[in-house]
């Protein structure tokens, strides 16, 4: 994506030079001589030297200048192998829907490889890396303690330290997890953060692929305070609860108790004031937000998320949970509420930029990581090279720009919340026992299910043994229907053993180590067969167009619920 109106000529200019060098880098470059190395190699010996909370670290240098791949929004995911047959291609790229504000228009790269010049080599080289030796030197016991370590509770003292200007950690006791919060998914220390239910999207986030996670959203101070400017639960709840139906397109959804004497708005349309657990989305906000813009499938402006990325952490009765130590904390922020017209003009721009052939260029708004251009920034931090949590450097924001920025799948830009289990049940600390595999809007069978029949394995790369054994025949091609059904819910279906998880943790551990996540982040221990390294776009494989499929992020909950009342559950 170019930047409209924001990117400088010279910064243009900039970007051909890095393209340039770029065309021309062999694949040595991991390991030549720090005195010759291009300028992303400089950085990536500073980060394996130090530590410390920034990430940027060449003196004089803007962090944009460093890129190692000027196509970093293009996931690694995006080079495996589809043969002609799989598609996993689906769950990210998808033609537009009517009334929503994303109008990306992808569908078409289902069925099709379509990567610029630069693009077309697979950039990600932590890929094929073969760390098998390096995951057998780390014992059980040594990543055990590792994972269990708190390496979140000191970024905010650091960052304050380093006069970080950005989002700086102010959620307490997140590292314990649901323990900071309480049942309904709100913050204990006050701080508004509310946490939510969701099933993690296909198959990134599929703990058997390598992490756990969870998501916190938060909306800005007029939604959760009254008319006076006093704090409202009863007003946050009744919001909450309007944006939920407003992102998914829902008519009416249930809510946590609220009391509408303490609103004087008669929410669930009964010509009466009392105490309701459902709201109407035709109510406008409440508190002192009432009279503010308001739209489906648009969060209003000042919307927070955060996401933080984990460890697979494990019980002492050998359960798989979050870990103590993160991967990875990612914050989101709406800075501007966009109207769908104003996205509209913004996807033209888009659309016109790429058949210009113009590379990617985010804009980077200092301590606020990197400008989506759609209204929301995007901050990450990830871990040094000695485990603690750093800034992520610019590079490393702009391989979250493909999935918040530029794929036809998203609401407002965000997963998670769109695919939080609805209503009043949905609000609490992520948990996947019990949840059962609810299929996407407008389709029958569950989403897991469907995905696996899709894809032909249990990931977007299908190198994932595990889940093959788990729940394919013993073709390895087609899914086994009874052992599907002999599953629970959700957690029975996708979380990895005991020793799976804890080699891809040692696994993951390797690469904290190296620092090198502008080669990739993903926990690999032998390269995947089924990738790319380069794609020729002239003989790889298309899809023919039966395999391209329409898909929905929501989930359709309440059809879940009705299947079990059929069967007597």
């Amino acid at each position: 994506m170019m930047q409209k109106n924001t990117l400088s000529v010279a910064v243009m200019v900039l970007s051909t030079a890095v393209l340039t060098a770029c065309q021309s880098e062999t694949a040595d470059n991991k390991t030549s001589a720090p005195e010759a190395a291009p300028l992303h190699q400089q950085l990536l010996a500073a980060l394996q030297a130090e530590g410390g909370v920034k990430g940027d670290r060449i003196a004089g240098v803007s962090p944009v200048h460093t890129v190692f791949n000027p196509e970093a929004p293009i996931p690694p995911q995006c080079y495996t192998r589809t043969e002609g047959t799989y598609n996993p291609c689906y769950v990210c790229h998808q033609d537009a829907v009517k009334e929503r504000e994303n109008q990306m228009q992808d569908g078409e790269q289902q069925l099709a490889y379509n990567f610029s010049e630069v693009g077309v080599i697979n950039h990600w080289q932590n890929l094929f890396e073969d760390r098998s030796a390096q995951v057998a030197a780390i014992s059980d016991a040594e990543i055990k303690t590792w994972v269990n370590q708190d390496n979140y509770s000191a970024l905010k003292g650091r960052l304050e330290a380093a006069e970080f200007k950005g989002w700086i950690p102010d959620l307490a006791n997140l590292q314990r997890g649901a323990a900071a919060f309480d049942e309904f998914g709100f913050a204990l220390d006050g701080s508004g953060w509310v946490a939510f239910n969701y099933k993690p999207f296909p198959s990134t986030f599929w703990p058997t692929n390598g992490s756990t996670d969870d998501v916190m959203i938060r909306l800005s101070e007029p939604y959760r305070t009254d008319a006076e400017g006093q704090p409202s639960l009863d007003v946050y709840r009744a919001n909450l609860a309007l944006v939920e139906a407003n992102i998914k397109g829902l008519e009416r959804i249930s809510s946590l108790p609220i009391d509408e004497q303490k609103l004087g708005a008669d929410l669930n349309g009964d010509n009466q004031l009392s105490v309701v657990t459902e709201v109407l989305a035709s109510i406008g906000y409440q508190g002192a937000a009432k009279g503010y813009f308001k739209d489906t499938y648009l969060y209003p402006e000042g919307t927070e998320f955060l996401h933080t990325v984990r460890y697979l952490g494990m019980t002492d009765s050998g359960e798989i949970t979050v870990s103590s130590r993160m991967k990875e904390v990612r914050y989101l922020k709406k800075w501007v509420g966009m109207r769908k017209e104003t996205y509209a003009r913004e996807y033209e721009s888009e659309i016109y930029e790429k058949d210009l052939g113009h590379l990617p260029q985010y804009k980077s708004v200092g301590d606020h990581g990197l400008d989506n251009d759609f209204g929301w920034s995007v901050q990450g931090f990830i871990e040094d090279v000695n485990g603690d949590l750093r800034v992520s450097t610019y590079e490393e924001n702009l391989f979250c720009m493909g999935c918040h920025a530029s794929i036809g799948a998203t609401i407002d830009k965000t997963f998670g919340f769109p695919r939080k289990v609805d209503g009043a049940a949905g609000w609490g600390y992520i948990n996947l026992k019990g949840m059962p595999d609810a299929p996407n809007m407008g389709e029958l069978k569950g989403e897991i299910l469907t995905y696996l029949e899709r894809v032909g394995g249990g990931g977007e790369f299908r190198s994932n043994p595990e889940m093959q054994a788990r729940w394919f025949d013993a073709s390895g091609t087609q899914v086994d229907q009874a052992k599907f059904a002999r599953a629970k819910d959700v957690y029975d279906l996708i979380m990895p053993s005991i020793p799976r998880a804890l080699e891809l943790n040692k696994a993951y551990k390797v690469i904290v180590h190296e620092q090198d996540f502008m080669y990739g982040r993903d926990a690999t221990v032998l390269p995947p067969n089924n990738v790319f390294d380069k794609i020729d776009m002239d003989t790889a494989p298309t899809l023919p167009e039966e395999k391209f499929y329409r898909w929905d992020i929501r989930l359709d909950w309440n059809a879940t619920r009705q299947q079990q009342l059929v069967q007597g559950q």
